[in-house]
Protein backbone atom coordinates (compact mmCIF):
# COMPACT_ATOMS: atom_id res chain seq x y z
CA UNK A 1 0.00 0.00 0.00
CA UNK A 2 2.95 2.34 0.60
CA UNK A 3 3.96 1.71 -3.00
CA UNK A 4 0.48 2.58 -4.24
CA UNK A 5 0.56 5.77 -2.21
CA UNK A 6 3.87 6.73 -3.80
CA UNK A 7 2.46 6.01 -7.27
CA UNK A 8 -0.54 8.19 -6.47
CA UNK A 9 1.69 11.02 -5.28
CA UNK A 10 3.77 10.74 -8.44
CA UNK A 11 0.70 10.85 -10.74
CA UNK A 12 -0.81 13.81 -8.88
CA UNK A 13 2.50 15.70 -9.03
CA UNK A 14 2.71 15.09 -12.78
CA UNK A 15 -0.90 16.16 -13.36
CA UNK A 16 -0.49 19.25 -11.14
CA UNK A 17 2.94 20.27 -12.48
CA UNK A 18 4.14 20.70 -8.93
CA UNK A 19 4.22 19.31 -5.40
CA UNK A 20 2.19 22.13 -3.83
CA UNK A 21 -0.96 21.59 -5.85
CA UNK A 22 -0.53 17.81 -5.64
CA UNK A 23 -0.37 18.08 -1.85
CA UNK A 24 -3.54 20.19 -1.82
CA UNK A 25 -5.40 17.61 -3.88
CA UNK A 26 -4.14 14.74 -1.74
CA UNK A 27 -4.67 16.54 1.56
CA UNK A 28 -1.02 16.37 2.61
CA UNK A 29 1.89 18.78 2.70
CA UNK A 30 3.98 19.51 -0.44
CA UNK A 31 7.04 18.10 1.36
CA UNK A 32 5.20 14.83 1.96
CA UNK A 33 4.53 14.51 -1.77
CA UNK A 34 8.13 15.42 -2.59
CA UNK A 35 9.48 12.85 -0.12
CA UNK A 36 7.15 10.14 -1.45
CA UNK A 37 8.32 10.79 -5.00
CA UNK A 38 11.93 10.90 -3.81
CA UNK A 39 11.60 7.49 -2.11
CA UNK A 40 10.02 6.12 -5.28
CA UNK A 41 12.90 7.44 -7.39
CA UNK A 42 15.41 5.95 -4.96
CA UNK A 43 13.70 2.56 -5.09
CA UNK A 44 13.51 2.60 -8.89
CA UNK A 45 17.00 3.97 -9.35
CA UNK A 46 15.86 6.62 -11.86
CA UNK A 47 14.95 10.29 -11.74
CA UNK A 48 11.27 10.86 -12.58
CA UNK A 49 11.26 14.68 -12.49
CA UNK A 50 13.59 17.49 -13.40
CA UNK A 51 13.31 19.93 -10.49
CA UNK A 52 13.90 23.67 -10.27
CA UNK A 53 13.06 26.12 -7.51
CA UNK A 54 9.59 26.73 -8.95
CA UNK A 55 8.68 23.97 -11.34
CA UNK A 56 9.02 20.29 -12.04
CA UNK A 57 9.03 18.51 -15.42
CA UNK A 58 8.88 14.84 -16.27
CA UNK A 59 12.04 13.12 -17.42
CA UNK A 60 11.84 10.71 -20.35
CA UNK A 61 11.73 7.84 -17.85
CA UNK A 62 9.06 9.63 -15.86
CA UNK A 63 6.86 10.06 -18.94
CA UNK A 64 7.02 6.35 -19.71
CA UNK A 65 6.39 5.41 -16.10
CA UNK A 66 3.44 7.81 -15.80
CA UNK A 67 1.17 6.05 -18.30
CA UNK A 68 1.70 2.68 -16.65
CA UNK A 69 1.03 4.18 -13.22
CA UNK A 70 -2.26 5.60 -14.48
CA UNK A 71 -3.35 2.17 -15.64
CA UNK A 72 -2.35 0.57 -12.34
CA UNK A 73 -4.25 3.13 -10.27
CA UNK A 74 -7.29 2.89 -12.54
CA UNK A 75 -7.37 -0.89 -12.08
CA UNK A 76 -7.13 -0.52 -8.30
CA UNK A 77 -9.91 2.07 -8.27
CA UNK A 78 -12.07 -0.07 -10.54
CA UNK A 79 -11.60 -3.08 -8.27
CA UNK A 80 -12.54 -1.04 -5.20
CA UNK A 81 -15.54 0.40 -6.99
CA UNK A 82 -16.78 -3.06 -7.95
CA UNK A 83 -16.64 -4.21 -4.34
CA UNK A 84 -17.95 -1.14 -2.55
CA UNK A 85 -20.21 0.73 -4.96
CA UNK A 86 -22.07 -1.74 -7.14
CA UNK A 87 -25.15 -1.32 -4.98
CA UNK A 88 -24.78 2.40 -4.33
CA UNK A 89 -27.49 4.64 -5.79
CA UNK A 90 -26.00 7.30 -8.10
CA UNK A 91 -26.05 10.66 -6.35
CA UNK A 92 -24.08 13.86 -5.82
CA UNK A 93 -23.02 16.70 -8.09
CA UNK A 94 -22.04 15.86 -11.66
CA UNK A 95 -20.23 18.62 -13.58
CA UNK A 96 -20.36 18.19 -17.36
CA UNK A 97 -18.91 20.44 -20.05
CA UNK A 98 -20.51 20.48 -23.51
CA UNK A 99 -19.95 22.43 -26.73
CA UNK A 100 -22.63 25.00 -27.56
CA UNK A 101 -24.34 22.50 -29.87
CA UNK A 102 -24.90 20.38 -26.75
CA UNK A 103 -28.15 22.32 -26.26
CA UNK A 104 -29.56 19.77 -28.71
CA UNK A 105 -29.19 17.09 -26.05
CA UNK A 106 -31.35 18.83 -23.45
CA UNK A 107 -34.38 16.53 -23.90
CA UNK A 108 -32.05 13.60 -23.25
CA UNK A 109 -30.56 15.29 -20.19
CA UNK A 110 -34.12 15.72 -18.92
CA UNK A 111 -34.55 11.95 -19.31
CA UNK A 112 -31.27 11.39 -17.46
CA UNK A 113 -32.36 13.63 -14.58
CA UNK A 114 -35.71 11.86 -14.30
CA UNK A 115 -33.95 8.50 -14.27
CA UNK A 116 -31.40 9.57 -11.61
CA UNK A 117 -33.11 12.23 -9.46
CA UNK A 118 -30.41 12.22 -6.76
CA UNK A 119 -27.70 13.38 -9.19
CA UNK A 120 -27.25 17.16 -9.16
CA UNK A 121 -26.41 17.98 -12.77
CA UNK A 122 -24.32 21.08 -13.53
CA UNK A 123 -23.91 21.81 -17.25
CA UNK A 124 -21.36 24.21 -18.72
CA UNK A 125 -21.73 25.13 -22.41
CA UNK A 126 -18.57 26.37 -24.09
CA UNK A 127 -16.82 25.92 -27.43
CA UNK A 128 -13.39 26.43 -25.86
CA UNK A 129 -11.25 23.41 -25.05
CA UNK A 130 -11.74 23.13 -21.29
CA UNK A 131 -9.16 21.44 -19.09
CA UNK A 132 -11.25 18.65 -17.63
CA UNK A 133 -8.99 17.88 -14.69
CA UNK A 134 -7.79 21.35 -13.69
CA UNK A 135 -11.29 22.86 -13.98
CA UNK A 136 -12.90 20.11 -11.96
CA UNK A 137 -15.26 18.55 -14.50
CA UNK A 138 -16.45 14.99 -14.03
CA UNK A 139 -16.96 14.48 -17.76
CA UNK A 140 -17.09 16.36 -21.06
CA UNK A 141 -18.84 15.89 -24.37
CA UNK A 142 -16.45 16.76 -27.21
CA UNK A 143 -16.41 16.80 -30.97
CA UNK A 144 -13.47 15.65 -33.06
CA UNK A 145 -10.58 13.40 -32.09
CA UNK A 146 -9.55 13.78 -28.42
CA UNK A 147 -5.81 14.05 -27.84
CA UNK A 148 -5.49 14.34 -24.03
CA UNK A 149 -3.78 11.18 -22.73
CA UNK A 150 -5.06 11.91 -19.22
CA UNK A 151 -8.64 11.18 -20.32
CA UNK A 152 -10.60 8.03 -20.97
CA UNK A 153 -12.70 8.19 -24.16
CA UNK A 154 -15.91 6.54 -25.27
CA UNK A 155 -17.13 7.49 -28.73
CA UNK A 156 -20.88 7.41 -29.16
CA UNK A 157 -21.57 8.78 -32.64
CA UNK A 158 -20.80 11.30 -35.32
CA UNK A 159 -22.46 14.07 -37.30
CA UNK A 160 -22.05 15.92 -40.57
CA UNK A 161 -22.53 19.64 -41.11
CA UNK A 162 -24.90 20.40 -43.95
CA UNK A 163 -25.96 23.52 -45.83
CA UNK A 164 -29.71 24.08 -45.60
CA UNK A 165 -32.32 26.57 -46.74
CA UNK A 166 -36.08 26.68 -46.92
CA UNK A 167 -37.84 25.66 -50.16
CA UNK A 168 -39.30 29.18 -50.35
CA UNK A 169 -35.84 30.77 -50.23
CA UNK A 170 -34.50 28.51 -52.97
CA UNK A 171 -37.54 29.12 -55.14
CA UNK A 172 -37.02 32.86 -54.85
CA UNK A 173 -33.21 33.01 -55.09
CA UNK A 174 -32.29 29.81 -56.90
CA UNK A 175 -30.32 26.76 -55.74
CA UNK A 176 -26.51 27.12 -55.66
CA UNK A 177 -24.87 24.56 -57.93
CA UNK A 178 -21.24 25.19 -56.86
CA UNK A 179 -19.64 26.66 -53.71
CA UNK A 180 -18.74 29.93 -55.45
CA UNK A 181 -22.47 30.59 -56.00
CA UNK A 182 -22.83 31.20 -52.25
CA UNK A 183 -21.22 34.61 -52.69
CA UNK A 184 -24.50 35.76 -54.26
CA UNK A 185 -26.70 34.29 -51.53
CA UNK A 186 -27.77 35.36 -48.05
CA UNK A 187 -25.63 33.44 -45.57
CA UNK A 188 -26.53 32.93 -41.90
CA UNK A 189 -23.16 32.73 -40.13
CA UNK A 190 -22.28 31.38 -36.69
CA UNK A 191 -19.83 33.33 -34.51
CA UNK A 192 -17.99 31.47 -31.74
CA UNK A 193 -18.77 33.24 -28.49
CA UNK A 194 -15.47 32.27 -26.85
CA UNK A 195 -13.18 33.53 -29.62
CA UNK A 196 -15.33 35.97 -31.60
CA UNK A 197 -14.30 34.22 -34.83
CA UNK A 198 -16.75 33.58 -37.63
CA UNK A 199 -17.43 29.98 -38.56
CA UNK A 200 -15.71 28.77 -41.74
CA UNK A 201 -17.99 26.47 -43.69
CA UNK A 202 -16.15 23.20 -44.53
CA UNK A 203 -16.71 23.35 -48.29
CA UNK A 204 -14.64 20.88 -50.30
CA UNK A 205 -13.92 20.13 -53.93
CA UNK A 206 -11.87 17.11 -55.03
CA UNK A 207 -10.83 16.53 -51.43
CA UNK A 208 -9.49 20.07 -50.96
CA UNK A 209 -10.90 22.58 -48.48
CA UNK A 210 -12.10 25.73 -50.23
CA UNK A 211 -11.51 29.24 -48.89
CA UNK A 212 -14.54 31.31 -49.83
CA UNK A 213 -15.41 34.66 -48.25
CA UNK A 214 -19.12 34.36 -47.58
CA UNK A 215 -21.46 37.32 -47.16
CA UNK A 216 -22.43 37.77 -43.50
CA UNK A 217 -26.12 38.49 -43.98
CA UNK A 218 -26.92 37.60 -40.35
CA UNK A 219 -24.40 36.65 -37.65
CA UNK A 220 -25.32 34.88 -34.39
CA UNK A 221 -23.59 32.89 -31.66
CA UNK A 222 -26.24 30.26 -30.90
CA UNK A 223 -27.66 27.49 -33.02
CA UNK A 224 -31.42 27.88 -32.63
CA UNK A 225 -31.62 31.32 -34.35
CA UNK A 226 -29.77 29.93 -37.35
CA UNK A 227 -32.31 27.15 -37.72
CA UNK A 228 -35.25 29.49 -37.17
CA UNK A 229 -34.10 32.13 -39.67
CA UNK A 230 -33.30 29.48 -42.27
CA UNK A 231 -36.78 27.98 -41.87
CA UNK A 232 -38.25 31.47 -42.33
CA UNK A 233 -36.50 31.84 -45.67
CA UNK A 234 -33.86 34.41 -44.72
CA UNK A 235 -30.87 32.55 -46.13
CA UNK A 236 -28.60 29.50 -46.18
CA UNK A 237 -27.14 28.13 -42.93
CA UNK A 238 -24.48 25.54 -42.06
CA UNK A 239 -25.97 23.27 -39.39
CA UNK A 240 -25.05 19.90 -37.80
CA UNK A 241 -27.39 17.35 -39.35
CA UNK A 242 -28.34 15.92 -35.97
CA UNK A 243 -29.89 19.31 -35.09
CA UNK A 244 -32.40 19.36 -37.94
CA UNK A 245 -33.74 15.83 -38.37
CA UNK A 246 -37.28 17.06 -37.77
CA UNK A 247 -37.01 19.97 -40.22
CA UNK A 248 -35.51 17.79 -42.96
CA UNK A 249 -38.21 15.16 -42.51
CA UNK A 250 -40.95 17.79 -42.55
CA UNK A 251 -39.45 19.52 -45.58
CA UNK A 252 -39.21 22.95 -43.93
CA UNK A 253 -35.47 22.79 -44.69
CA UNK A 254 -33.67 21.10 -47.57
CA UNK A 255 -29.97 20.55 -48.13
CA UNK A 256 -27.85 22.08 -50.88
CA UNK A 257 -24.32 21.35 -52.16
CA UNK A 258 -24.26 17.97 -50.40
CA UNK A 259 -21.32 16.77 -52.49
CA UNK A 260 -19.23 19.66 -51.20
CA UNK A 261 -19.84 18.87 -47.49
CA UNK A 262 -18.37 15.37 -46.98
CA UNK A 263 -16.68 15.74 -43.59
CA UNK A 264 -18.03 13.84 -40.59
CA UNK A 265 -17.07 14.68 -37.01
CA UNK A 266 -17.00 12.29 -34.07
CA UNK A 267 -18.79 12.77 -30.76
CA UNK A 268 -17.28 11.36 -27.55
CA UNK A 269 -17.74 11.41 -23.81
CA UNK A 270 -14.46 11.80 -21.88
CA UNK A 271 -13.54 11.62 -18.20
CA UNK A 272 -10.31 11.69 -16.16
CA UNK A 273 -8.50 8.36 -16.29
CA UNK A 274 -7.15 8.90 -12.77
CA UNK A 275 -10.62 9.42 -11.32
CA UNK A 276 -12.59 6.64 -9.69
CA UNK A 277 -15.58 5.71 -11.82
CA UNK A 278 -18.22 6.56 -9.22
CA UNK A 279 -21.83 5.43 -9.67
CA UNK A 280 -22.90 8.88 -10.90
CA UNK A 281 -20.10 9.00 -13.47
CA UNK A 282 -20.58 5.39 -14.54
CA UNK A 283 -24.30 5.83 -15.26
CA UNK A 284 -23.65 9.11 -17.08
CA UNK A 285 -21.00 7.61 -19.36
CA UNK A 286 -23.30 4.69 -20.18
CA UNK A 287 -26.26 7.01 -20.72
CA UNK A 288 -24.30 9.36 -22.99
CA UNK A 289 -22.96 6.50 -25.10
CA UNK A 290 -26.30 4.75 -25.44
CA UNK A 291 -28.96 7.44 -25.38
CA UNK A 292 -27.77 10.93 -26.40
CA UNK A 293 -28.18 10.34 -30.13
CA UNK A 294 -31.37 8.30 -29.92
CA UNK A 295 -34.20 9.75 -32.00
Amino acid sequence: MDSLGALGAFVQAADSNGFTEAGRRLGVSPSAVSKAVGRLEERLGVRLFHRSTRTIALTAEGSRFLERCRRILCEVEAAEAELTQTQAEPQGRLRVSLPSMGILFMPKFADFKRRYPLIEVELDFSDRLVDVIDEGFDAVIRTGDPADSRLMVRKFGSFRRVLVASPAYLELHGRPSRPEDLIDHACLIFRYATTGKLDRWPLHRDGELLAIDLPTTVVMNTLEPQICLAEHGLGIACIPDLAIHRQLQAGTLVTVLDDCMPVTTGLSVLWPSSRQLSPKLRVFVDFAAECLLEA
